[in-house]
């Protein structure tokens, strides 16, 4: 009996060192020869046969991985709703705001009485005199939509971190990022109905003002969410697929570049994605100031180069995020900037002896930039039709996520050996 618990001894620590070690010996049978990194393992006897039976078990990290990947596709899924409520004018059809959710109508004197509360602000008074009861439901249940669907995210990441918490399932890492990312979605909420509000003032006194939210607020808005989602989806990646510190991972071919290559190669992969987020962050204010509907031309605008009323407000400053010219341009051109950006990384990257995850993530990352770059073109060029550009605005988030798994695969690229 002592030799048999000696050959159990043996044989399961020769198994955790090689998962794919086959016993050669008589006295033991072992059922599942290739075993997973996460296991439970029960030994049953059998004669003189000791039998190992390895069962994969699911690891706390792997369903913490899901659950925030859950999160993120979520937050991704608001932004875009957000984007189709700006888009359709949805936005500023629901005048009031409850923490846990607002009254919905059931009844056609309820739904009158919302209307009417709806004509007290400036964008019916304005923009929408000929508006009619069953087109103003249209937009309400778009932005209730998008209102509910905000409030489901924060129940869906609430309520299991709770649980992920206090069942110890959360390493320290992780714990601060719960918590700051927890702290955000809440803010986002107070953010988004502050946004709103900036749409129901009375300051749209001009005979050519539209009633519109703040761009700033806007701005602030778009680039909360877009936070974080970046801050969700580089959890998860920790968690699912995890990036370690060795080169074993890494291709083994002959050309091997010194480390400072790597280093601008990462120095050039994370400015892509402070850049991807700019641009995205400008595109907040393209659509706050509707500076998609000039100047539909491309490359140029109208002719030139640079527009002649490109700095026409005074101070210089305000035509950075008040001059409807000015916005599109900057957008413009970090949007080409990007493109460049990303085209260096693609050709940089044929000289680096990148893990394979990483040169996969580089291909999805320029796919991405230059189908980005032809729906922007598309929609500009068309006068920015709805569906146009809320494929432009969610093509936006895949470009920023393809930059995010290349940034967390090349995390420990400066130590690649030379």
């Amino acid at each position: 009996m002592m030799n048999i618990m000696n050959n159990i001894l043996f044989y399961h620590k020769t198994f955790m060192r090689n998962r794919s070690f086959v016993s050669n010996f008589k006295n033991v049978c072992f059922l599942n020869k290739h075993i997973p990194t996460n296991t439970k393992m029960k030994i049953s006897y059998h004669k003189d046969k000791v039998i190992f039976n390895y069962k994969p078990i699911k690891s706390s990290q792997s369903i913490v991985g899901y659950w925030l990947l859950t999160c993120s596709g979520m937050v991704f899924i608001a932004v875009s709703l957000r984007g189709i409520t700006r888009l359709t004018e949805s936005g500023l059809s629901m005048v009031s705001w409850t923490l846990f959710g607002e009254k919905v109508p059931t009844t056609e004197i309820s739904w009158i009485d919302e209307f009417k509360n709806y004509k007290q602000f400036p964008e019916y008074q304005i923009s929408n005199k000929n508006m009619t009861l069953e087109e103003f439901k249209r937009i309400w249940w778009m932005e209730y939509a998008h209102r509910m669907w905000g409030r489901l995210i924060g129940v869906v990441f609430i309520v299991p971190a709770v649980y992920f918490w206090f069942n110890n399932m959360l390493n320290p890492v992780t714990k601060k990022r719960i918590l700051i990312l927890g702290t955000l979605i809440g803010c986002q909420g107070l953010m988004g109905w502050y946004m709103v509000k900036s749409g129901l003032e009375n300051r749209f006194d001009g005979p050519t003002d539209v009633p519109r939210v703040s761009q700033y607020r806007l701005a602030a808005h778009l680039g909360l969410a877009i936070f974080i989602y970046s801050g969700l989806l580089y959890t998860t990646l920790d968690q699912l697929i995890p990036v370690r510190s060795n080169t074993n991972n890494y291709n083994t071919s002959e050309l091997k570049p010194t480390i400072k290559y790597n280093n601008r190669f990462r120095i050039l992969a994370f400015s892509s994605k402070g850049l991807i987020f700019l641009t995205a962050l400008s595109g907040a204010f393209v659509a706050g100031l509707d500076a998609g509907l000039i100047y539909n031309t491309f490359p140029k605008m109208c002719n030139k180069w640079i527009p002649d009323d490109i700095l026409f407000m005074s101070p210089l400053y305000k035509n950075l995020t008040e001059n409807p010219t000015t916005v599109q341009f900057n957008h413009r051109t970090l949007g080409m900037s990007t493109l460049l950006a990303v085209s260096a990384i693609s050709w940089m990257s044929r000289k680096c002896n990148l893990p394979r995850r990483a040169s996969t993530a580089v291909i999805v990352l320029t796919c991405a930039a230059y189908t980005q770059a032809i729906l922007g073109i598309f929609t500009l060029l068309n006068h920015v039709p709805t569906y146009l550009a809320a494929l432009h605005q969610s093509g936006s988030l895949l470009l920023l996520s393809s930059a995010i798994w290349l940034c967390h695969e090349i995390k420990y690229i400066k130590k690649l050996a030379k």
